[in-house]
């Protein structure tokens, strides 16, 4: 054992998983599942009810846009009031909208009351990942020795941004299930159901009773608003937006892809290939060297899956496409991986639910446009045209990552593992 493996007490230093339990990591894995779910189980129910796909795309979109307008406000409050009261104010309403945007797609009301339901939807998600990251920076800084902070942050990252691959792979499938052998309004309804019970008890759980994982033992006030908007931030929430309407953009197009072939409800199996192989590979970001940079791993595994999304324009056929998603799903977990690093560092004191918050509705909010703006290209001109939506994502992922290497050269001194 090394002598980094002790605390100032000479007592062997506690390892994350035994700070904050392995109860904690089922709970905050489950309590996302919703979250991962709503956007293609809106656009189903709204779809197969409404008997229109472009109304169901709207309403994606719509979800979209509730969490892109109040989901870094949820944060900032669990910033100023705790994540508990926050959370279990979240989940109740958003297990109540989750309710009425069944009841209002098979009412007669309007297509307006149905986009305003879907927006409810997004507008009270409760943030649980970035929630999660946050408490999870909070254990690391304040109970593990320092010269291990670096190194754990990059490793529960990897493993933050594995389950959220996992959930978001997983969550379209688990919605074409219930949709296929129950109903389609099953979804959300069980998805309410999950909120309640296991977003309620991420709340409850004792690591939720902080205030702020960033406030100083002198109990400094959180950095100001605008320290949010630096320009080392918002390209990493720009990578993030990219991210996630490639997401949106890359199963809905692959949906277009299979239905031209007779077989649409195959899709989120293809679509499994590059979920699996990415979430084992952002697990394996935690085993690269310290000196293969924060800076130089977005620039390498993003040109990876900028390169994998170069192969789309010329698939014809279900092998090939496997082969450009699994190219794909080397590049995207190891990239989000990196950029939630990256959103962790640059966090201004006291803001980091915020700071994670912004992230995590980077990503729905993308997925939203993604699905909304394929569906309409798909439906208007076409799936060639579609396959070019995810290249065009995979194009800005690199670029920012490109932007992002240059605002963070190594005189900059970000973190050390990023020079």
């Amino acid at each position: 054992m090394t002598p980094h493996s002790f605390n100032s007490a000479g007592e062997p230093a506690p390892k994350l998983i035994s700070i904050a339990g392995v109860p904690y990591f089922v709970i905050a894995f489950m309590a996302r599942l919703p979250f991962a779910m709503m956007v293609v189980g809106v656009l189903t129910l709204a779809v197969t009810a409404r008997g229109s796909i472009a109304l169901g795309g709207l309403t994606s979109a719509a979800v979209g846009v509730g969490t892109a307008l109040f989901g870094p406000l949820l944060g900032a409050a669990a910033d100023r009031f705790g994540q508990r009261p926050v959370l279990v104010i979240a989940a109740v309403l958003n297990g109540t909208f989750l309710v009425l945007f069944c009841f209002v797609s098979y009412s007669a009301l309007p297509d307006a009351a149905l986009l305003l339901s879907a927006a409810a939807i997004g507008a009270t998600a409760p943030q649980v990942a970035p929630m999660s990251r946050s408490r999870l920076v909070m254990m690391i800084t304040e109970q593990m020795p320092k010269e291990r902070h670096s190194r754990t942050i990059g490793s529960m990252m990897a493993y933050e941004s594995a389950a959220d691959e996992t959930v978001f792979v997983f969550g379209p499938f688990i919605v074409g299930l219930l949709a296929s052998f129950l109903s389609p309004w099953a979804p959300l309804v069980i998805g309410a159901v999950l909120t309640v019970i296991f977003v309620g008890a991420f709340a409850l759980h004792p690591s939720g009773s902080h205030i702020s994982a960033d406030r100083d033992a002198a109990g400094q006030a959180p950095s100001s608003v605008r320290e949010l908007f630096r320009a080392r931030l918002m390209v990493v929430v720009v990578g993030m937006l990219a991210v996630g309407f490639f997401f949106g953009t890359m199963l809905t197009a692959l949906t277009s892809f299979m239905d031209d072939r007779g077989a649409p409800e195959q899709a989120g199996l293809l679509y499994g290939v590059m979920g699996i192989g990415s979430a084992a590979l952002a697990l394996g970001v935690a085993l690269l060297p310290a000196r293969f940079s924060l800076r130089a791993r977005w620039l390498v595994f993003s040109g990876i899956l900028f390169g994998g999304t170069l192969l789309l324009p010329v698939v014809h056929s279900v092998p090939t496409m496997l082969a450009a998603l699994a190219v794909m799903g080397i590049g995207i977990g190891p990239t989000l991986v990196t950029q939630f690093s990256f959103g962790a560092a640059h966090s201004p004191r006291g803001r980091s639910a915020t700071v994670m918050t912004m992230l995590g509705s980077s990503i729905i909010v993308g997925q939203s446009a993604g699905a909304a703006a394929a569906g309409e290209v798909a439906g208007t001109w076409g799936t060639a045209p579609a396959l070019l939506l995810p290249l065009a994502a995979g194009a800005v992922a690199l670029l920012s990552g490109v932007v992002n290497a240059l605002l963070n050269r190594p005189q900059t001194g970000i973190v050390a593992q990023s020079r």
